[in-house]
């Protein structure tokens, strides 16, 4: 077998996998969205769910998730691309350096049903909060550090060393260098590692489920005090999410239309999901290009 037969063979098989994937997503994309779309209707989205009748909507576990979201990516980002700024730009390599890279690697595997556990322990019953909305977070942040810190790791070492070794030569300090040379430049690499970390809070159900509960008050959204109980603002009330809320109403079959508001509530997750994932790509590309000057 000649090397042209060869490379045809290995080109035809690279275009197979991939149209196999695309496939798949593209069926996936069909079917929960062919079942859920036509029971999602604008008193669907603003109705508060019910436990017990037909005809309860998803509004408050909807605003639970992109809320939980914030928060959680407000602590995570921060720490996440200072510690990989940290592994790849002032650790020394050594047994130290490999020691933290491999507690970083082993918190990315954990499972989010030990991470919900161990959120469980700490952030509900040690602390006395309860099932909270700030104890979820905090339990989403611990699995999501160890992603933002590879990515920007790795996004930072991608950068070519004659920018940095040119803004060094230029008598610029190593911070400046890197606020100013070094992160524009991996920021599009910082970004994907954010809407991966986003994704992965968004859809996050085992987690949530033993940190921020099965339950969400009566909430009044009128009312932004974020100290009052029945504020949406609030991050020390229990708050059921959109995932939480898909496996909950199937699990407990106490709602007659327990299909119709999962298909629907499915659909609109991955339709949130799809959407702040377009954004947060066009968003950065706006901002990679202000950062670099570009045009």
């Amino acid at each position: 077998m000649n090397s042209r037969i060869t490379d045809r063979i290995a080109t035809g098989v690279f275009y197979t996998i991939a149209a196999i994937m695309v496939a798949l997503l593209l069926y996936l994309f069909y079917f929960i969205l062919s079942n859920g779309l036509p029971q999602v209707t604008w008193d669907f989205l603003t109705s508060p769910s019910s436990s017990y009748q037909a005809g309860g909507g998803i509004r408050d576990q909807l605003f639970n998730s992109l809320y939980i979201l914030f928060i959680t990516m407000i602590i995570t980002v921060p720490l996440g691309v200072c510690g990989g700024i940290y592994m790849a730009e002032y650790a020394k390599p050594g047994k130290i350096t490999n020691f933290i890279r491999t507690c970083i690697e082993m918190l990315a595997s954990l499972p989010s049903i030990v991470v919900g556990l161990f959120g469980l322990l700490i952030f509900v019953n040690i602390t006395g909060w309860g099932y909270t909305i700030i104890g979820g977070a905090l339990a989403l942040t611990i699995f999501n550090i160890p992603v933002m810190v590879r990515v920007t790791e790795d996004a930072i070492r991608s950068v070519p060393k004659e920018q940095k070794e040119a803004s060094l030569a230029l008598g610029i300090t190593r911070w400046h260098t890197i606020k100013t040379v070094i992160l524009p430049y991996a920021f599009p690499g910082i970004l994907t590692g954010a809407i991966l970390a986003s994704g992965r809070v968004f859809g996050e159900a085992a987690a949530l489920l033993y940190t921020a509960g099965l339950s969400t008050p009566t909430l009044d959204y009128g009312n932004w005090n974020p100290f009052a109980e029945n504020s949406p603002l609030n991050i020390f009330r229990p708050a059921e999410t959109l995932a939480v809320h898909i496996w909950s109403v199937n699990t407990q079959g106490l709602i007659p239309d327990v299909r119709e508001v999962a298909n629907g509530a499915s659909a609109v997750l991955v339709i949130a999901v799809l959407v702040f994932n377009l954004l947060a790509r066009w968003l950065g590309s706006v901002i990679h290009k202000k950062l670099t000057a570009g045009k």
